[in-house]
């Protein structure tokens, strides 16, 4: 087989909660997109439609599965949950304000667990994890519908930056940027050198 060749990824479309934005990081809570949201994907199949896919990758959560399909319906494009890349687990922040999420980040450092969850250098790891199993994985052109933000670290990871937020940090739902096998190969090896795995953690893909 011959490996990855070309990777787009995408945010999911517009959900309920970006509209009146709130934060979400479990998967369990069910976040639908808007009629905005659905058209956004429905935009996003469009721009890919004359683009070859093998697979499409998207998230425990509902919002980028129901984006990937409202993007390839009718394309008979095998569909593959990546859990991997689910979004930040925020713990005690589950449902409130963007604002309070970002006045947490300020006040703590990368390392420092949301309450009840995740820090935002664990959820890097998990990102490079994710895309290293995908550009090794079996499929020639994939599709990936995610989160801003391991789509933001991918992006800024392909470019060498030395933070995760920069230069690219804001990014709009259900557009679609491409990566070659090198570029996100050149993500990973970022994101693990900006947030490398502790000593003592089991060594893994």
């Amino acid at each position: 087989m011959a490996g990855v060749r070309i990777v787009i990824i995408a945010r999911h479309g517009e959900s309920t909660l970006n509209e009146v934005g709130r934060v979400n990081g479990d998967p369990a809570v069910e976040v639908l997109l808007t009629q905005r949201g659905v058209e956004e994907s429905r935009l996003l199949g469009l721009q890919l439609r004359n683009v070859p896919l093998d697979a499409c990758v998207h998230t425990a959560f509902g919002r980028t599965r129901q984006t990937a399909d409202a993007a390839l319906g009718g394309r008979g494009v095998p569909l593959f949950e990546e859990p991997l890349l689910n979004d930040i687990d925020i713990g005690d922040l589950e449902g409130e304000s963007i604002q309070s999420y970002r006045a947490y980040k300020r006040a703590h450092t990368r390392d420092d667990a949301f309450p009840g969850g995740e820090s935002l250098n664990d959820a890097a790891r998990r990102y490079a994890r994710a895309f290293k199993r995908i550009v090794a994985g079996p499929h020639e052109h994939v599709l990936v519908v995610c989160h801003e933000i391991p789509l933001r670290y991918a992006l800024n990871g392909a470019l060498g930056s030395d933070q995760f937020d920069g230069p690219v940090h804001e990014l709009g739902n259900a557009q679609p940027f491409l990566f070659t096998a090198e570029a996100l190969t050149r993500a990973v090896e970022t994101m693990r050198r900006l947030a490398p795995e502790p000593a003592d953690a089991p060594r893994g893909t």
